[in-house]
């Protein structure tokens, strides 16, 4: 009896093992961006993970101006300052922008709320986007995804980027596999 159950669980943890491989292999579960003014100053980061309802977005930052922000996935891996480099809205769909009018850009985001000491640390959910390699949705394409944050509110109407003002701090995602390439940092 103790033979049976030390092979079954000997197998099950080959079998473990096995997925997990060939999952991490596949896809990476999750993502990286340091954040920066225009100046090159750190001023956040962002720890991405992939779940079961979307890409868990862990975002720190730090001496940003008070007030509301818009932050948005942008569909570039690249941030020269002033991150026109970083492209539009993430938007495989080709959506109109803004939660308030439709469906939204898969890279449409909740304003963040940055208190008088300019540090905020909050979590966010992007349904509609994936750390999944080869999926239409997945931020890991050719060319790459950033994170913005803009100088004012997302009205979540105006096409195509919610009124949201001058782009004042960005971070290239990127995986441990994609250390060492080029990411426009």
């Amino acid at each position: 009896m103790k033979r049976f159950h030390a092979l079954t669980f000997a197998g099950a943890g080959l079998l473990i093992a096995g997925f997990t491989l060939s999952a991490s292999a596949q896809s990476p579960q999750i993502a990286h961006a340091d954040l920066k003014d225009k100046s090159g100053k750190a001023v956040g980061s962002a720890d991405l993970a992939q779940t079961s309802g979307g890409v868990l977005i862990k975002l720190a930052i730090k001496d940003v101006k008070p007030g509301e922000h818009a932050v948005h996935v942008h569909a570039v891996g690249k941030c020269d300052a002033p991150f026109e480099s970083a492209g539009p809205h993430f938007n495989p769909g080709n959506h109109k922008h803004g939660m308030l009018a439709g469906e939204g850009h898969a890279g449409d985001l909740p304003n963040l709320h940055v208190p008088q000491n300019g540090d905020l640390e909050v979590e966010m959910l992007a349904a509609n986007v994936t750390l999944e390699l080869g999926k239409p949705n997945s931020l890991l394409d050719n060319d790459g995804s950033s994170l913005v944050i803009h100088a004012t509110a997302d009205d979540y109407k105006s096409d195509p980027d919610g009124a949201s003002g001058e782009r004042i701090a960005c971070g290239v995602i990127t995986t441990a596999s994609s250390v060492g390439r080029s990411t426009g940092k």
